[in-house]
């Protein structure tokens, strides 16, 4: 057998690579048809082996009536962990399907951190619903993480941690992990505390697991802690985890006492929650509408284009002033906009690069006043290049020398502005806390539109009449 045979041999059907992960269009129709034809039994076996993340797929593919029916039908065995993968709007008819009894026994099964992403979605009144039927000590928990200001670390951590006393060997750590029956069903590290409860240090399990009993915790314990306190924002909390490679880490009252525990699939979460957020704001909306009601979609639109209506109105009135100059040379209104649109463009891609900085803190001062000048000369530089081939081409469409000038110094003008603009702006809008991934795109489409407009046509002005 030739080494081409055994390769095609050996590998799987192409069947069997595609769709490994995820759920394909043929299960959600597979899905779809049970449903519709009725049939509860194959709904379960279509659904009962996805991971509760694909589960969630599966339900956000569904339309609202398939999605209702498919809860209905899992009745008792629906899977708590789907409800924390749910998008927001999804969640809401799910959870309105569900009830308030059914949903208490759900959150009841879900570990605390996520109990409290579902809970802290619901209005007042379902709260209070679900409350009554939730275990007291359970209760207690969403109660209290509800005090914490949202996106902080107090709502994203979880109450379920091994916190075991300094006094201890690691014989006797063990003993107490195999008796006890309370302990989370995964966790990375085990937390040594002092009788005051505050949190001393921790120790990875590998290193519990390479250790003679007899040996005392704060011999292997690492005592270098990055504790979160309680009201930490969730970016920066992101930010820790990325800068010093945690798996975990443990979050502290106002007393440094320990209170619970952030790992690291929850700053995942952030983190793609955060890029989410910022991209979002860059275009000027406020969450992902993919499916929420076109009422819905359409209202939260509304504001963002209104503000864009204002400052396409400044750049109508800057044109409005060279009227005349329009009038007596035609050419300048079909030239015009490829200068505000290309200064337009520079500044999105520098603005872009700011926002990023900003939000992963990779601004220090220094490094902030090369970013400035570095972008400046990029700006300069694309200037040239773009100026010398928008001259060209307008010279060879129009015959115009001057106009060829004209366009190419607007086009350098604006491109110098848009870098600069593209820096300061969002720098700005942070210094004064305001966050620069919603407002920076206003502030810029308006100066470059304004810029390049009043650049051209003022410079057309001058020279050509």
């Amino acid at each position: 057998m030739t080494e081409a045979n055994q390769d095609r041999e050996s590998a799987p059907p192409p069947d069997e690579t595609e769709d490994v992960f995820g759920v394909n269009d043929e299960l959600v129709g597979a899905v779809e048809e049970a449903l519709e034809a009725g049939w509860p039994e194959e709904v379960g076996k279509l659904v009962m082996d996805l991971h509760a993340a694909d589960k969630a797929d599966l339900v956000e593919s569904l339309g609202h009536d398939e999605r209702l029916r498919l809860v209905d039908i899992l009745g008792a065995g629906f899977d708590p962990e789907v409800l924390p993968h749910l998008d927001a709007a999804v969640r809401e008819e799910v959870l309105d399907r569900l009830g308030p009894e059914r949903l208490a026994r759900l959150l009841s099964a879900l570990d605390s951190d996520d109990a409290v992403d579902v809970f802290e979605d619901l209005d007042e009144t379902f709260q209070h619903r679900i409350l009554t039927d939730l275990p007291l000590a359970y209760r207690h928990i969403l109660k209290e993480s509800l005090t914490f200001p949202e996106d902080s670390a107090g709502r994203l951590m979880q109450r379920e941690m091994v916190v075991i006393p300094s006094a201890w060997t690691l014989g006797e750590t063990i003993d107490y992990m195999r008796a006890a029956d309370d302990l989370p069903d995964d966790f990375y590290d085990l937390y040594i505390v002092n009788p005051k409860h505050q949190p001393i240090g921790k120790i990875p399990l590998s290193r519990v697991l390479r250790t003679r009993r007899p040996v005392r915790l704060t011999e292997i314990m690492e005592s270098d802690l990055k504790a979160m306190p309680v009201e930490l924002d969730q970016e920066e909390v992101a930010h820790m985890f990325r800068q010093y490679g945690l798996v975990s880490a443990p979050v502290v009252d106002d007393g440094g006492r320990l209170i619970g525990v952030i790992t690291v699939d929850d700053v995942v979460h952030i983190i793609e929650e955060e890029a989410e957020e910022d991209a979002l704001k860059l275009a000027g909306v406020t969450e992902t509408d993919l499916y929420n009601a076109a009422l819905d979609t359409t209202r939260a639109r509304l504001p963002w284009l209104a503000v864009n209506l204002v400052t396409a109105i400044l750049a109508s009135a800057v044109i409005g002033l060279f009227e005349a100059t329009i009038e007596q040379i035609v050419a300048l209104a079909v030239l015009m906009p490829i200068v505000a649109s290309m200064g337009g463009n520079a500044g999105t891609q520098t603005v872009t690069v700011a926002v990023r900085a900003i939000a992963m803190k990779d601004l220090t001062e220094s490094t902030t006043r090369r970013f400035i000048g570095k972008e400046l000369f990029v700006g300069a530089a694309n200037g040239v290049l773009f100026a010398a081939l928008a001259g060209g081409v307008a010279w060879l469409w129009f015959g115009s020398p001057k106009i060829a000038v004209v366009i190419a110094a607007a086009m350098i003008v604006n491109m110098v502005v848009a870098g600069l603009s593209g820096t300061l702006i969002p720098l700005a809008l942070d210094r004064v806390n305001i966050d620069p991934a919603i407002a920076s795109s206003v502030f810029l489409t308006t100066i470059t539109d304004v810029v390049g407009f009043f650049a051209f046509l003022g410079l057309a002005a001058v020279f050509l009449l």
